[in-house]
């Protein structure tokens, strides 16, 4: 692996929709990111999907135009609504080829300082090597100590980056992504040894149910042997999930401290990390834990 040393910042894609205090509070911290100065922005404003959505959006597209938050910002404003999953995959492939690799982020993503650091580090250390395929600024609060850097097989995709040469490989069909199973072992380790529900996330995407295209982009990495690198105390905090956000409800189970430090070391250990294994899976399943907990609970009070 060789040393980043002095390189050209990574082109930014921001994804907005109707959000407006949201996306400001995104935009304030990325434009406090180090190096925020040297990097260019586009930002991705999807048209409304109903009527009532028309404000939000109006509001969330003056709220983008209102300041430099790097040193070059591009506004790209859609005139129809896309949907999250269609806008995304559009503006990661445009990105990625012109520039060759990209850095994403939504607009309910708090940043630490350090993100951008991060970002293109990893994207500089890892480039030619091609097992590589994703790095993720977001960790999840499990109950355990990880390495600085480590690599895991799942693609949290809140604050991530990635390559042309990993993009290519994305396939967007989940019917395809299917028909790739072989068995129920394949299926129980893509779910982190069961704990997940990321086969059932694409199966619903078949059937039109859901506007998400992360479990699609997951699966084109693990069906290519990928692995996704992660920090070990998060660089990210999803503030979205209060009940405003597409595709979750209000919890605070994800929500996390970020690491104001600049990452030092990057793994060479180009493998999984059984650690980080353990402790997703151990994170995972407290969550189904809670989830089966709360819906006794509820059982009980209707039942009286």
């Amino acid at each position: 692996m060789k040393d980043p040393g002095h390189r050209h910042k990574a082109p930014i894609a921001f994804f907005a929709y109707n959000r407006p205090e949201h996306t400001r509070q995104a935009l304030e911290t990325l434009c406090k990111c180090d190096g925020a100065l040297e990097s260019e922005l586009f930002i991705y404003c999807d048209g409304p999907k109903r009527a009532i959505d028309e404000k939000a959006v109006k509001q969330v597209r003056e709220i983008v135009k209102s300041y430099n938050w790097c040193g070059a910002v591009q506004v790209v404003e859609h005139d129809v609504n896309l949907g999250l999953a269609n806008s995304i995959i559009h503006g990661v492939t445009e990105i990625v080829n012109r520039y060759g690799r990209i850095i994403v982020l939504e607009d309910d993503l708090v940043l630490s300082p350090q993100f951008l650091n991060f970002m293109n580090d990893a994207l500089d250390s890892y480039k030619d090597i091609q097992e590589v395929m994703h790095v993720s600024g977001y960790m999840f609060p499990v109950r355990g100590k990880l390495p600085e850097t480590f690599f895991y097989r799942a693609t949290s995709c809140w604050g991530w980056a990635t390559w042309k040469r990993a993009w290519d490989k994305f396939e967007p069909d989940a019917i395809k992504l299917l028909a790739k199973f072989e068995n129920a072992k394949q299926r129980w380790e893509f779910d982190i040894k069961g704990t997940m529900q990321y086969y059932e996330m694409l199966h619903e995407q078949t059937r039109n149910n859901t506007d998400a295209w992360a479990a699609r982009w997951y699966a084109s990495v693990f069906f290519n042997n990928g692995l996704c690198l992660h920090p070990g105390i998060s660089l990210v905090n999803n503030i979205g999930h209060d009940g405003t956000g597409l595709h979750c409800g209000p919890t605070d189970v994800y929500k996390v401290e970020v690491s104001k430090e600049r990452v030092s070391h990057f793994t060479e250990d180009i493998k999984e990390s059984e650690q980080a294994i353990i402790l997703m899976s151990d994170f995972y399943h407290s969550l189904n834990k809670t989830f089966f907990v709360r819906v006794f609970n509820k059982l009980k009070q209707v039942i009286g």
